[in-house]
């Protein structure tokens, strides 16, 4: 609940934050090579945090560590989230919200000093007034409750200690408000240096340098001894013991801080790593054992791969030894494969498309040797950990790289019908096995009455397996026309996609793209209420990892499809998360999104997405001039449809292609919370699953993409 009454007096407070973020204006702050916040507006919002703090953490709150202020917390974050532009991540988060802790103990400070205290910081012996000053912010009872607290004996002869420690320090800082990181830059500014950051004692000695100039000699002393044990001591001796700083002033160092640098700077973000202690004897032990795992399962896996490496050179028509740089034991053009990798256990992680053409580039670089370039449609296992990072995107999981190219190993490539991984007898003997597992039924063996036949799978299948498509490498091209997504593109499809959906495996952009193609040619094209009343948003080109490479580019898009709205549209967006798919129905002109996700998460666990939606709202918003009531100018309703739920790990694809055609047969702009009665249920049925793959193969064999 908000701390602030309806019924309390009205009490103004940075207005002008209040006021832009109104009219959805934010401020921009900026963050030194330390995670410090600096810049023009820094003051403005350490101001604002002050302020929120008051509004919602009660003064008699002792611990900010407690628990039970979480709900305040998110809410402060929240609130500065409106106004200002800052990351949605842990570090941010993290950072604000220490900085909110130590406004907190300076406002309680701050009421102790100014009436529990008399003029000689003595506790007073009468009962302090109660201040109507600040009554929006602190309840009577509150006030209660707080003098009790701090006429605690112990908390007096606490007080006292801290009182008489810093009552007269031995070297006074003398920057006022100014904090070390905003005096860093305005040092660099003044100098024009080109540096990010300054040594923590050039700062401590800048800090207590008075107005006038001058620097004390015992200041001046602990500098130069700085500046001799840096020339002494190493980065590394530096970071494992006490700082130079530290060694200078003979003071003990303390863990999380830097000294001489301010809040917000830790060893992890100036030294790029944590200070390390010395482990104890058992966790020496445990890390032994550690390693002596890995090594077994090196050990296991180096057999592995040599048994695999064995059997590949066995298909080769020549006698020359294999060589994992040699790409001609792929077949050249565009390949449906899997991606593995072999630590620290052998395992599929993957499945894309590898791309082997002569004088191919990466992102306008050449190939590593022993590799080859794929794109990334599907990811099995959503922590692994990509071969080479992508220093360009700075992208390191492969669950990040979805719709885009890498680098990866020849060794760890396999193409669909792993006939470089097998050999020619074990081929056959696979062949033969999927001869017996095929879907068409055995002339003695009649199907059930009423049992339900997928003939459509089953003819795609034998079409496929007779056709071209039956080869590694041969792919098929589907024309996407500019009214589906905003602008015309080419979908390309491959015997794996197919696979996918014969096998009933997760999806890939491929087959969800081709869906919707079927959508708009069976529902959409020639009906105006249709097509004018819903619209699609490209998963190519909005994803988890495009947000993350090239947010600007995805907003534009996004906004660009919304101003191509006249009235009322919705638009269904099938959003890849890395490893999972679900559906956003986007409102832009009532400014309501739709949250569809079979796995029962919150749009909190996608804060990427959800920024780039809030964003381009706001932003198309501003460029149709439209005219939004103060109390909605900043909210953007989410809501969360209770939709069907999957009961596996493979289904998502499925599902998202089912609510997409349930939202444009009912053809609603508004989904109801409980979703839509004809089509409620806890879980869709596998025969419900099986129509729409259904509808899908049939719409293959009917625009004859498929021919032998």
């Amino acid at each position: 609940m908000d701390r602030l009454s309806p019924h309390t007096r009205s009490f103004t407070i940075m207005k002008s934050i209040i006021r832009d973020r109104d009219k959805a204006v934010t401020y921009n702050v900026n963050w030194n090579a330390d995670n410090q916040l600096i810049g023009s507006n820094a003051a403005k919002l350490a101001s604002y945090i002050g302020t929120l703090v008051r509004m919602h953490i009660p003064i008699t709150a002792t611990r900010w560590s407690n628990k039970e202020l979480g709900s305040a917390k998110d809410k402060i974050w929240t609130e500065i989230l409106r106004s200002f532009n800052i990351e949605d991540t842990t570090i941010r988060k993290k950072y604000i919200l220490q900085l909110a802790g130590k406004r907190h103990r300076g406002w309680r400070t701050f009421l102790t000093n100014k009436y529990l205290k008399d003029k000689e910081k003595n506790f007073v012996e009468y009962d302090p007034e109660y201040p109507v000053k600040y009554a929006i912010f602190i309840t009577e009872e509150e006030w209660v409750a707080f003098v009790a607290q701090r006429r605690d004996e112990n908390f007096k002869k606490v007080s006292a200690t801290n009182r008489e420690r810093a009552s007269n320090p031995t070297y006074a800082y003398k920057k006022g408000r100014l904090g070390y990181a905003r005096l860093e830059e305005k040092i660099l500014d003044e100098t024009k240096s080109d540096a990010t950051s300054l040594p923590p004692h050039v700062l401590w000695k800048e800090a207590r340098v008075g107005k006038d100039g001058t620097v004390r000699d015992d200041v001046q002393h602990i500098y130069d001894e700085c500046e001799t044990l840096s020339q002494s001591i190493s980065t590394a001796e530096d970071q494992e013991n006490r700082s130079v700083l530290s060694r200078a002033l003979n003071v003990p160092e303390y863990p999380g801080r830097v000294r001489g640098k301010g809040h917000g700077c830790t060893p992890t973000s100036l030294y790029k790593n944590p200070r390390r202690r010395n482990p104890s004897n058992q966790e020496v032990m445990e890390t032994l054992q550690a390693l002596q795992a890995q090594v077994l399962q090196l050990q296991k896996d180096n057999e592995r791969y040599r048994c695999m490496e064995k059997c590949s050179s066995q298909l080769k028509e020549t006698s020359e030894k294999a060589s994992i740089n040699c790409q001609n034991k792929f077949p050249e053009g565009i390949s449906s494969c899997q991606l593995y990798l072999s630590s620290p256990t052998y395992r599929l992680v993957g499945k894309g498309k590898m791309h082997n053409t002569s004088g191919d580039l990466l992102h306008h670089r050449p190939l590593p040797d022993g590799h080859l370039k794929v794109s990334v449609d599907v990811v099995l296992d959503k922590d692994a950990l990509l071969p080479i990072p992508d220093i360009v995107s700075e992208t390191t999981l492969l669950r990040d790289a979805i719709g885009s190219f890498v680098a990866w190993p020849l060794d760890l490539i396999y193409i669909d019908d792993e006939v470089f991984a097998q050999g020619s007898q074990q081929l056959s003997q696979k062949i033969g096995s999927r001869q017996k597992n095929k879907r068409d039924l055995p002339v003695t063996s009649l199907p059930k009455k009423g049992a339900f036949v997928p003939r459509y799978q089953i003819s795609l299948e034998t079409l496929v397996d007779s056709s071209d498509m039956a080869t590694a490498g041969v792919i098929r091209l589907l024309d996407m026309e500019e009214d589906i997504f905003g602008y015309s593109c080419t979908e390309t499809i491959g015997k794996e996609d197919l696979e996918h959906i014969f096998r009933h495996q997760e999806l890939g952009v491929g087959v969800i793209h081709t869906y919707i193609r079927f959508l708009y040619d069976n529902f959409m094209r020639g009906n105006d209420q249709l097509s004018n009343r819903f619209r699609f948003v490209s998963s190519s080109l909005v994803n988890k990892a495009l947000i993350c490479r090239e947010p600007d580019s995805c907003r534009e898009y996004l906004v660009k499809r919304f101003m191509a709205s006249s009235t009322n549209n919705l638009y269904l967006w099938p959003y890849n998360s890395g490893c999972h798919w679900l559906l956003l129905a986007i409102d832009p002109l009532k400014e309501v999104v739709y949250f569809l996700n079979s796995i029962d998460g919150e749009w909190t666990n996608y804060p990427d997405m959800k920024q780039l939606v809030d964003t381009s709202i706001k932003v198309f918003r501003s460029q149709r001039q439209a005219r939004v009531p103060r109390t909605k100018s900043s909210n953007i309703t989410w809501i969360k449809v209770q939709c069907p739920l999957q009961r596996n790990g493979i289904d998502c694809g499925y599902f998202v292609m089912r609510f997409m055609r349930e939202i444009i047969n009912m053809n609603q702009i508004e989904i109801p919370i409980t979703y839509f009665d004809e089509y409620k249920c806890a879980h869709y049925t596998r025969l419900q699953l099986e129509q729409i793959k259904e509808e899908l193969c049939q719409y293959f064999i009917e625009k004859r993409l498929i021919s032998i």
